[in-house]
């Protein structure tokens, strides 16, 4: 066991260690590689580095990313000099901020979390959770997109009694919707998903694990109830091996992102300190330093994903698979004559292709495509819509449209952000507070009554000019801003 002496013996660029976890590792070798730069490394070098490491990487990878022989083992306990973490000013700010957020009981919808979570997050973590990839028009489109769909509801419908619950892939869920993945949940609250995991168990929510989450998935699952079910959103990896060794009830494949979107909120903020605020890399030449978050956790992802794969997913595990990013009827009907047990329709959140359409609008198109290859609604095949999602009133929208459930995942995001698990519980009662009513107003007892004649779908495709100006949306949209100069206001 090595003390923590030693390791502080070995803190420059030629011969560097670092602790993380209570373990020590070389990593002189991938200081030319970090894309973060040398220089946040360099900062750490012979010292515990675990918590300016945690927030911003998934928990594996630092063992993803060196050869076994630079993990050196643990570190004695007893050597390592507790340190006592001086607020910085701004999070001295943050910790006001939170004291003084509206009490949980005076949030009445989603957009009231993302607001709470523009102010209390850290500047970094706002970047990497709101960006979108280019001139973030798919962003904006998302959530237009819903505003362009108008209900036509029935009237004198006995609605004393209302049943919204579910069944997504065979397992029951008490709401049309699931925990759609988003990463690097330390960022915003230091339980990072395991808010989610909890409150989804204790109200029969489905969650859907990322790959890139902060909490590993011995975290999660440990945190799981009996018997909860839970999902797997799979960046594949280069080393397919990896893959062998997930068991979930439904593996969701991502096919959207052999690369990922710039996404410039993030790429300005460039990458997070110890302190959490924003600070500017300084690393070696050839390196990628002006990325952001998005850069430094996704290299292990294998741009080289194709049809020809799928197969092999199939032969390695018996769960649904489903594939998260398809945008085509051409897809589609290629995901189903592979034998996959659903898509998602998904943008992957205006994150990746820029003026993409959203998964709303391509409902249409795909849910006529699929009915064209047998009965519909498919009980072997499902269809999932996410992007954009804020009110019961969307989701039911999506369900009309043909959609099997719908996914949120910013939403349910921006709520632990901001309150942690109590969040995602409140969340949880909004969405089920306004799919009662909405129902009740529609004309709908039960999901099953949800028919494509309550819905208006006829503006969907007019992107200019139809949509209605969505206040609470703009008021949290951050508008993206062009490279200034330094010590310039304009």
């Amino acid at each position: 066991m090595l003390s923590a002496q030693t390791v502080a013996e070995h803190a420059s660029q030629d011969n560097c260690w670092i602790i993380i976890h209570g373990q020590v590792y070389d990593i002189t070798s991938f200081i030319p590689e970090h894309p973060g730069g040398s220089k946040i490394i360099l900062k750490y070098a012979g010292k515990d580095a675990t918590e300016a490491y945690e927030p911003i990487h998934p928990p594996n990878t630092i063992k993803d990313n060196l050869t076994p022989d630079k993990h050196l083992g643990p570190v004695d306990p007893s050597t390592v000099t507790k340190v006592v973490k001086v607020l910085s000013e701004a999070e001295k700010q943050r910790q006001v901020l939170l004291e003084n957020r509206p009490p949980l009981d005076e949030i009445l919808n989603l957009h009231d979390f993302e607001a709470v979570a523009k102010v209390v997050l850290p500047p970094t973590a706002w970047a990497y959770y709101s960006s979108a990839s280019d001139d973030e028009i798919t962003i904006r489109e998302n959530r237009a997109a819903f505003q362009r769909v108008w209900f036509r509801p029935r009237i004198l419908v006995n609605v004393s009694t209302i049943d919204y619950s579910s069944t997504i892939l065979g397992q029951r869920s008490s709401l049309p919707v699931y925990i759609s993945a988003t990463a690097l949940g330390k960022l915003g609250h230091p339980d990072g998903e395991l808010n989610l995991t909890r409150a989804a168990g204790k109200h029969g929510v489905i969650q859907m694990i990322p790959t890139l989450a902060s909490c590993s998935f011995d975290e999660i699952v440990d945190a799981a109830q009996p018997n909860q079910p839970l999902f797997l959103q799979l960046y594949v990896n280069r080393d397919r091996e990896i893959t062998k060794t997930i068991r979930v009830k439904a593996l969701f494949i991502t096919v959207d992102a052999p690369q990922l979107g710039r996404r410039e909120k993030d790429m300005r903020m460039k990458f997070v300190g110890s302190d959490g605020t924003a600070k500017v890399q300084d690393g070696m030449s050839g390196v990628k330093k002006d990325e952001g978050v998005a850069r430094a956790i996704s290299s292990f992802i294998d741009p080289s994903l194709c049809w020809d794969d799928i197969p092999w997913f199939q032969t390695i595990t018996n769960m649904a698979i489903i594939l998260k990013g398809v945008s085509t009827p051409e897809d589609a009907i290629l995901a189903l004559e592979s034998g996959c047990q659903g898509i998602v329709l998904s943008n992957h959140g205006g994150r990746q292709l820029d003026t993409s359409r959203s998964g709303l609008e391509n409902l249409i198109d795909i849910v006529a495509a699929l009915k064209t290859r047998g009965p519909w609604p498919n009980p072997k095949f499902s269809v999932f819509v996410d992007g954009g999602v804020r009110r019961g009133s969307d989701v039911l929208k999506a369900l009309a449209l043909g959609a099997t459930a719908v996914g949120v995942g910013r939403g349910f995001l921006y709520a632990f952000c901001s309150y942690g698990e109590a969040g995602v519980e409140k969340a949880f009662k909004i969405l089920g507070d306004e799919l009662e009513m909405n129902m009740r107003l529609l004309g709908a007892r039960n999901l099953k009554e949800i028919k494509p004649e309550m819905v208006d779908a006829s503006g969907l495709r007019s992107h200019a000019g139809l949509t209605p100006t969505d206040n609470l949306y703009q008021s949290t949209y951050q508008p993206l801003r062009l490279a200034e100069f330094k010590g310039s206001k304009m």
